[in-house]
């Protein structure tokens, strides 16, 4: 008689994009044979979007790579890791003998965000070696909101998942936050409400009390206007201003030019509909305003765009409320990175971004790469990431890392930035290694912990972060900078100041709730320097910039400064960054299962705009702009915004929107790419 396999469950949080949902992965015989949605999880409630479902076909895909590769004579050939580590290693140190440590940069993609130990062994290894240069995502994506809020709060105040009043401004939940698509389908039975804003009329406009067409980039004019009716028409909550905000005085006379008429001929949203808008959002308490994860940062007038959604939230009292956007205590966790000396690169262009209130952060500006090699930059370690399809304007920035000295990437996959590489190293997969997972800033005030903990052995030569930044320290001459033996030990590390300590999350190993969320406000509820919510922004003012938001037009649109340059050849709007729900940025496009599902890029245009310039649905198309042209699929629709062109984010060759982007047309403020309200032109390929 057989006998019969033995199976073990294990929970665990999936690292595929931002969310950190439970899973639930059963194993027999040293293999992962099944993945589930853990049901017991709070924020994916067992269910697994189609990226999860994908975990055990990335984890034993055919072409994950095996063996640290070395570029010999323009191609790669299979090294071992002694020879890898002391090759880099060498290179490393006669790179800071001869150009400074500063020369050597750091890059972590988004799963680098989502694997916390990733970013934070970077950042470690990156202020032991004493180079003050280290790039993410943080360039393009979300920082830019942490910051504009914790200038206006003096911490991250985070939208609730259960709202009364859904304003989903320029995101679009059914493709990139499934949980909260979930959240919003269940209090929609109880009463909720939703409003749409957006160029496109996504599904949930179908069932939306309001839905408005806006121009792409223009969300802060409409932000101003709001104001101005819910100030002129006293819908604000004079109680909550008067005691908890500082400079709603200043701000009463600024929105006075910002009328509703004055933002229709720039958002193209009628002023009937914008005064409604704004009666509809500043009479419902807990209602919360969801931003697109990107959206009304990658455009021209970022910052001031993202301070003036906040200020909405807080003219309608709408803060620390069931429903609206809440301050709470944060997961205290031990950081393991080590302080560096000088200032990243960026940091003088874009104050703001690098320091508030004597509070400095550790990230570089992207967009400075290209102009910065190899005057400042020589080298750079990749790790999680592939720059080289999600960062802006991809023909400059792969002219720069071809001027590189020494280009090193860390990845479960021969990426398009790998491909460039001087030596790429075989990355562990989630599975395989020890890690946190946690839930709270983007995923809707659900303090959650529990661990990643390795399930099966590694694959092949396959090594962890932990392993690689301990071995090359050796080489560098700082071993004493990682003295973890085991890579449980530097959770350990992390877990120390949290009120859940690594035992028992062994002992709970699907997780708990690390602390209980607040809704009362208090003396020290607002880190500021008048210790309130700053309407008015001495930060600002005193880094040069208006203290009250204003609007500012993207540089390449209709109404922009490089219209009379551009219009004639470029006459479309163009709007980069749309989700698909069956990736994550540049990530899983060679899952067989979900190329079934979407197996190429779309340009998505309106039928009156497909007709004017001669493209039918389904044809190739050419989109084009100043920078690059890529080649799509068309998506003709009546859902789409006439006069507009949207293109999805992370398609690889071809289909890579950022061969279109500009690295110098940025926010000023900091420094993000102008994504949004772009100029192009469309055609039959």
């Amino acid at each position: 008689m057989q006998k019969e396999k033995a199976a073990k469950k294990y929970y665990t949080g999936c690292a595929l994009c931002y969310h950190s949902c439970g899973v639930e992965v059963t194993v027999e015989d040293g293999k992962v044979v099944k993945v589930e949605g853990q049901k017991s999880h709070p924020v994916n409630k067992g269910m697994l979007c189609p990226k999860g479902e994908t975990m055990i076909e990335h984890l034993y895909h055919p072409e994950r790579l095996k063996y640290p590769l070395k570029k010999v004579n323009g191609e790669f050939k299979r090294i071992s890791w002694e020879q890898a580590i002391a090759e880099i290693g060498e290179k490393f140190n006669r790179l800071k003998a001869e150009y400074g440590p500063a020369a050597l940069a750091f890059f972590c993609g988004s799963i680098g965000v989502e694997n916390l130990e990733m970013v934070s062994l970077s950042h470690r290894f990156k202020g032991a070696f004493g180079s003050p240069n280290f790039f993410s995502v943080e360039s393009i994506c979300y920082r830019m909101r942490i910051r504009a809020r914790q200038i206006t709060f003096g911490k991250y105040p985070v939208e609730e998942m259960d709202s009364k009043l859904y304003l989903l401004w320029g995101h679009n939940p059914d493709a990139s936050d499934f949980p909260l698509s979930m959240a919003i389908d269940e209090n929609m039975k109880k009463g909720a409400k939703v409003i749409v804003i957006d160029p496109r009329r996504i599904p949930l406009a179908d069932v939306a009390e309001m839905y408005l067409t806006i121009r792409p980039g223009t969300d802060g004019a409409l932000a101003l206007a709001m104001m101005h009716v819910i100030i002129n028409e006293k819908l604000y909550d004079k109680e909550f201003i008067d005691k908890w905000t500082f400079g709603f005085d200043k701000l009463v006379p600024h929105v006075q030019q910002y009328t509703p008429e004055w933002a229709e001929k720039i958002t193209y949203i009628k002023a009937d509909d914008i005064r409604k808008l704004a009666r509809r959002f500043a009479t419902t308490k807990g209602a919360a305003i969801f931003h697109g994860t990107c959206t009304q940062d990658q455009c021209a007038n970022g910052t001031q765009n993202d301070r003036a959604l906040s200020i909405l939230q807080v003219l309608t009292g709408n803060i620390n409320v069931p429903g609206g956007w809440v301050i709470s205590p944060r997961l205290k966790l031990q950081d393991v990175s080590l302080p560096f000396p000088g200032k990243p690169l960026g940091a003088e262009e874009y104050p703001l971004f690098y320091e508030l209130w004597g509070r400095t952060s550790p990230y570089a500006v992207m967009n400075m790469v290209p102009e910065s090699v190899p005057s400042k930059i020589r080298a750079f370690f990749v790790a999680g990431g592939n720059p080289l399809v999600t960062m802006p304007d991809t023909n400059a920035l792969t002219d720069a890392f071809k001027k590189l000295d020494l280009l090193i990437v860390y990845d479960q996959f021969m990426t398009e930035t790998a491909a460039l590489a001087h030596y790429v190293l075989p990355a562990s997969n989630q599975l395989e290694f020890w890690g946190l997972a946690y839930n709270y800033n983007v995923c809707h005030c659900v303090p959650y912990l529990m661990l990643r903990q390795p399930v099966i052995g590694p694959y092949y030569e396959c090594r962890s972060m932990r392993e690689v930044y301990t071995d090359l320290a050796k080489v560098c001459g700082f071993a004493d900078k990682f003295p973890w033996k085991e890579d449980f030990e530097v959770v350990q590390k992390e877990l120390e100041p949290c009120s859940l300590s690594f035992d028992f999350l062994r002992e709970h190993p699907e997780g708990a709730i690390y602390q209980e969320k607040e809704y009362t406000l208090g003396e020290r509820s607002f880190a500021t320097p008048s210790g309130k919510i700053e309407i008015y922004s001495q930060a600002f003012k005193d880094a040069g910039w208006e203290p009250l938001p204003v609007y500012r037009e993207p540089d390449k649109s209709p109404q922009g400064s490089l219209w009379a340059e551009l219009g004639a050849k470029y006459p479309l709007i163009l709007s980069t960054g749309t989700r698909d729900f069956y990736y994550n940025g540049s990530m899983l496009h060679n899952m067989e299962h979900l190329k079934q599902r979407s197996p190429y890029p779309k340009a998505e245009l309106g039928a009156e705009t497909a007709i004017k310039y001669g493209v039918k649905d389904g044809d190739d198309v050419i989109v084009e702009t100043d920078r690059g042209y890529v080649r799509m699929k068309a998506g003709v629709s009546d859902r789409i915004m006439e006069g507009v062109v949207l293109v999805p984010h992370g398609w690889p060759g071809e289909g890579n929107c950022n061969r279109l982007t500009d690295c110098n047309c940025r926010e000023p403020i900091i420094g993000y790419p102008q994504w949004k309200g772009l100029l192009c032109s469309i055609r039959k390929a």
